[in-house]
């Protein structure tokens, strides 16, 4: 059994390749936002919101605009990394619903085809192409000043975190595909997570928000998961953040997987318009 949907799932993964293939601009797309804003932030906003951060690993001059980019690259390049990841799921999303209304998920019910394998081909895949699109990010990152300070074990921890933000994105993106009645709505809908890390420490301190934003912002996912990047990255202080991001990314996927797969079972599937 478990070697059916392994294989059913290779099948579905496959399909997805092939679609990210035929259009690779889509991963461009997806790492030119955030490649922009990494540019924006630090050659417009960064000699100015630098100068005030005290980033580990950074030294800091007050009117010293190199040295103020220096500290906000140090400080925003979790939060871009992060946008990145999130940004597939707009992708994922808008393919999914696109399978819906164009009836192929009925196809695939009536085929001898494992359930979780459908579902399993569109997250593997959007994972696939989060991790493309992070190395075109990275390029930039390191051309404008990127620079970790901690080891290299501890990069590739801040690896396996983003691989599992982006796992628990892919399945929530899929689940908000499969419950939007239209194309439109699914390109819309994965926004609100875009939304969720601008009120986070991603980009500015969580001590510079009003007290009732500030409370928001340390409760939410993209907090503690933006401050164990830094902690990975540049050694700033980890506390309890590592282990509330991973109880954070586990939940999501486990929850998200199992809205997915529910509504792959018992939503009507939509006739094509």
């Amino acid at each position: 059994m478990n070697a059916y949907v392994l294989n059913d799932s290779a099948t579905m993964l496959r399909r997805s390749l092939r679609r990210m293939r035929r259009y690779p601009s889509l991963t461009f797309f997806i790492a030119g936002l955030p490649v922009v804003l990494l540019l924006l932030f630090v050659y417009v906003f960064g000699g100015a919101l630098g100068a005030g951060l005290g980033t580990p690993g950074t030294t800091i001059g007050l009117g010293d605009p190199a040295a103020g980019r220096e500290a906000y690259i140090a400080y925003v390049i979790p939060g871009i990394f992060l946008m990145t990841v999130v940004g597939v799921g707009q992708g994922t999303a808008i393919t999914v619903a696109m399978d819906m209304t164009a009836g192929i998920v009925a196809r695939f019910r009536t085929m001898a085809i494992a359930r979780t394998a459908v579902l399993a081909g569109h997250v593997i895949g959007s994972v696939i192409q989060a991790g493309l699109a992070l190395v075109i990010v990275v390029v930039v990152g390191l051309l404008v000043g990127f620079r970790p300070t901690t080891e290299p074990l501890a990069w590739l921890g801040a690896l396996g975190l983003l691989a599992l933000v982006a796992f628990a994105v892919s399945w929530l993106s899929v689940a908000m595909g499969m419950a939007t009645g239209s194309v439109e709505t699914a390109s819309n809908l994965p926004m609100i997570l875009i939304l969720f890390l601008f009120l986070s420490s991603a980009f500015v301190p969580t001590a510079s928000m009003p007290d009732p934003l500030r409370w928001f912002a340390e409760h939410q996912p993209f907090t503690p998961i933006t401050e164990t990047l830094r902690s990975l990255l540049f050694g700033a202080p980890l506390g309890d953040n590592g282990v509330v991001a991973l109880a954070w990314c586990v939940a999501v996927s486990i929850l998200a997987a199992l809205w997915a797969r529910r509504l792959y079972e018992r939503s009507p599937v939509r006739a094509p318009a």
